[in-house]
């Protein structure tokens, strides 16, 4: 099955749905065919009902039936699928909750890494909002005002650290791989424990495994693993992130121009 990827629709169709003026409901800035309904209140539904049930659930079809419209009326509104999760995916990051990077000159006040650290977790908060962004490939990125906004934002938070703009980009992309890898596994944890939690699947596993693990062909993966335990998403995303932050404080340190 192909992955839902942002960017695969018409780009001048999607740009224009993105940068649209107020009061453009439908295709060609005409009142759609139902009193009410806007290109927002589908974006909304689809986002609602990609929330609930994940991408996968998300069809023109279902949507539809959400709306209480016809397939066809939708289509009235968003060309396709593929405009709509861009759509979706501007709203998404034009909303998401963020606090604002103080000015330039309060900014070199303002530690780096807390900066930093700010928008890994806007960005783990909105994953944990809207669970589905992670699911979608945005290599290419709809260039709508939210995903702008976000950009500017996030950007930020590395001037005038010492980076150049290629490094700072590159940067971003790193701290956002980071993010997007621990809120996917996290999701898959708790997705797993919806199904038979953690202690159940020990009780059920460690028995037979304490029967079938040899400690002396594998003494590390014994000792760790029981000082570890189950999959804990917190120490994971603590050390992930410190991990991150300590590597570009090298980067930064090298720089003799570095803040």
């Amino acid at each position: 099955m192909a992955k839902d990827r942002s960017g695969a629709g018409d780009p001048v169709r999607t740009l224009e749905l993105l940068w649209r003026e107020p009061g453009e409901e439908s295709r060609g800035g005409r009142r759609g065919p139902r009193q009410g309904l806007t290109v927002d209140a589908v974006v909304r539904a689809a986002t609602g009902l990609a929330d609930e049930e994940g991408l996968a659930a998300l069809t023109m079809r279902a949507l539809a039936q959400r709306l209480g419209v016809t397939p066809m009326t939708v289509y009235t509104y968003v060309p396709g699928k593929a405009e709509l999760l861009d759509l979706m995916l501007d709203e998404a990051y034009r909303t998401m909750e963020r606090r604002t990077v103080p000015a330039e000159a309060e900014a070199r006040a303002d530690p780096w890494r807390e900066r930093v650290t700010r928008v890994a977790e806007e960005n783990r908060a909105l994953l944990a909002r809207h669970p589905w962004i992670a699911d979608l490939s945005v290599t290419r990125p709809p260039l709508g005002p939210g995903v702008i906004g976000k950009y500017e934002h996030e950007l930020a938070a590395f001037e005038g650290i010492g980076f150049s703009d290629t490094e700072m980009d590159a940067a971003l992309t790193h701290l956002l791989g980071f993010v997007h890898a621990a809120a996917r596994a996290a999701a898959d944890t708790a997705a797993h424990n919806q199904r038979q939690s953690d202690e159940d699947w020990w009780a059920v596993s460690a028995p037979l495994l304490e029967r079938a693990m040899d400690p002396e062909r594998y003494p590390l993966a014994g000792r760790v693993g029981e000082a570890v335990g189950a999959y804990n998403p917190e120490t994971v995303w603590a050390f992930g992130l410190r991990c991150v932050l300590d590597g570009l404080a090298h980067l930064v340190e090298r720089k003799p121009e570095a803040l």
